[in-house]
């Protein structure tokens, strides 16, 4: 983190400020990590903070360090939109469009607090006062830890920070094995060991605790699974209808786009999965090598985020999404080649 910003975060962190931080809509590790480890190293300085999010997170992620000092944004409305408007200082994680934080949008939109943002994703808005954005960083709780240690505060980086953190970054490197983890990434891996977060334990809890009803979904997904040779492309399938007979839940298909990338030759892998709540088809979208996933889910899918790793969704039908796709990828065959 550049001098210059760390001096301006230090001048407005007083005790005067009423703090909230907000992660994105459907939150995952790193957002939820990111929130409440940099919500406990306020607490740690004296500050007055609180973490709202705009909806349910993961019940694999529900293990996490002072999980229930979030506030749900659609559960907890009232108290939420209190804090939102008391606030005189936000902190705005893991995302950099006012666009992924749902119907907290307009709260953000008329507030007269100062903004912060720490946001790893590309091209961002311009709407705060402090920006401190990076792509090349692999995950929001690593700019978080240089956050704090460019405050000076790496001793009050507690197990349960350290914990908070660890997970965000282990999460959204992909368990340390995507391109953005670099040496810099296991050093701050080391340091968060050294202050008390338990990686097997950790591990343990966001992977190896799997309910029947994920693993019969998987099973789904692979059986729904297309290889495109000629592409080096695959992409899985599922409709609300098999999310509902497996007894569908946040989070339960976190990673199942990555057993598409696995998958021998495989560049570009997608999974396309029907939301009838919304209307849309969600879509999350990998890659191996320079094909950039950002700019293609950009392009076609009103959605962003990395090179290898991308976000977006369809107005189209199920049906009608997968067949767009496979329209588009003759544009695409020789960057896929």
């Amino acid at each position: 983190m550049e001098k210059a910003l760390s001096t301006e975060l230090k001048q407005l962190l007083t005790k005067e400020q009423r703090i909230v931080i907000i992660g994105h809509k459907n939150p995952d590790g790193d957002a939820v990590g990111s929130t409440l480890g940099l919500h406990l190293f306020f607490e740690k300085l004296g500050l007055n903070s609180s973490v709202v999010l705009p909806n349910d997170f993961p019940d694999f992620l529900k293990w996490m360090p002072q999980a229930d000092a979030v506030l749900n944004f659609e559960k907890q409305n009232q108290q939420a939109i209190r804090k939102l408007e008391e606030a005189t200082l936000i902190f705005t994680l893991d995302f950099n469009s006012f666009a992924r934080v749902g119907d907290v949008q307009s709260y953000l939109e008329k507030s007269e607090a100062t903004f912060v943002m720490i946001d790893h994703h590309q091209q961002p808005d311009d709407y705060a006062t402090v920006t401190y954005t990076d792509a090349t960083i692999g995950s929001t709780c690593e700019m978080v830890f240089n956050v704090i240690e460019a405050l000076d505060g790496l001793e009050h980086i507690s197990a349960d920070i350290a914990t908070l953190l660890y997970t965000g970054i282990m999460t959204d490197t992909g368990s340390f094995r995507f391109p953005s983890t670099t040496a810099r990434t296991h050093r701050v891996v080391a340091s968060l060991l050294d202050c008390g977060a338990n990686n097997a334990e950790i591990h343990q809890n966001v992977y190896d605790t799997n309910f029947t009803s994920r693993m019969k979904l998987l099973g789904v997904a692979l059986d729904n699974l297309v290889v495109l040779e000629e592409y080096n492309t695959a992409y899985i399938t599922i409709s609300q209808k098999e999310l509902d007979d497996n007894h569908f839940k946040k989070g339960d298909t976190e990673g199942f786009v990555n057993y598409a990338l696995s998958v021998s030759g495989i560049k570009f892998a997608l999974i396309f999965i029907e939301n009838k709540q919304e209307n849309i088809v969600k879509i999350s979208l990998r890659s191996v090598g320079d094909f950039s996933v950002n700019e293609f889910s950009r392009a076609y899918y009103n959605g962003g985020g990395h090179n290898n790793a991308a976000g977006g969704r369809s107005l189209l039908s199920l049906d009608e999404t997968v067949k767009q796709f496979i329209s588009i990828l003759p544009e695409y065959k020789e960057a896929l080649s």
